[in-house]
């Protein structure tokens, strides 16, 4: 079996990109998302999975979990980011990732509408078929909607389940916050969750970047996190 490419490629993943630490609240189609990842690394669902969604929903983070997910099981696993990879042969990146055991190919939107690409990614499908190995792509879009020029790879990018993540409302996103920030060891109440979500970028990438700004203000001034902290930190 090939070594995993990630080690000579740079490609890391994030420690704390988790399904444990992804906010799906109950009973909502995000949950239904997450556990149909678990499934395929259980080898219990689809092989092959799409996940679209708007920026900030957490495809990168729901990859990036199932890597680890798929590590944890000690399967082979491959990590990519294609906005990252552009400059790079893409037959030559992606020949030989049928014999690893999962294979997550993140921004799929990056390389689409370039041929050498569109070739490679479609014999990547057929390959990872033929050899029964699992396959999880992401994009902002759905497959009918990204701008593929070859329609046999535009058919391939439909075969399995085709999931959408939902973007979550402002209090979801408000328990969100405050969820991270108790795992990180911080007192966040409503109130000013609520008053950092309704003046920042919404989106979760961006207010968890601005919860890290407050943490680490908050151990520096050993301060609590108060709307007039907040504010302060910010520049709200």
């Amino acid at each position: 079996m090939s070594i995993p490419q990630q080690l000579s490629l740079g490609v890391s993943l994030k420690d704390d990109a988790t399904f444990d630490n992804f906010y799906a609240p109950a009973g909502s189609s995000n949950e239904q998302v997450v556990l149909t990842l678990r499934e395929q690394v259980e080898g219990q669902g689809e092989h092959f999975l799409y996940l679209w969604g708007n920026t900030g929903v957490g495809l990168t983070h729901l990859l990036q979990a199932s890597c680890h997910d798929a590590e944890a099981r000690r399967l082979a696993v491959q990590y990519l980011p294609l906005r990252d990879m552009v400059g790079f042969a893409p037959e030559a990146l992606l020949e030989g990732l049928e014999e690893l055991d999962m294979v997550c190919l993140d921004g799929l939107e990056a390389v689409v509408g370039d041929p050498a690409w569109e070739r490679a990614l479609f014999n990547l499908y057929n390959a990872l078929r033929d050899a029964g190995r699992l396959l999880l792509v992401a994009a902002p879009q759905n497959p009918r909607e990204l701008a593929v020029e070859l329609p046999d790879l535009r058919s391939r990018l439909q075969w399995g389940l085709i999931l959408k993540v939902q973007a979550l409302d402002d209090n979801d996103k408000q328990q969100a916050l405050i969820r991270r920030a108790r795992e990180r060891g911080m007192e966040l109440n409503d109130e000013v969750a609520s008053y950092i979500v309704q003046r920042v970028p919404r989106d979760m990438n961006q207010l968890f970047c601005y919860l890290h700004r407050l943490d680490h203000a908050s151990l520096a001034e050993q301060r609590k996190l108060t709307i007039p902290f907040v504010k302060k930190t910010l520049h709200l």
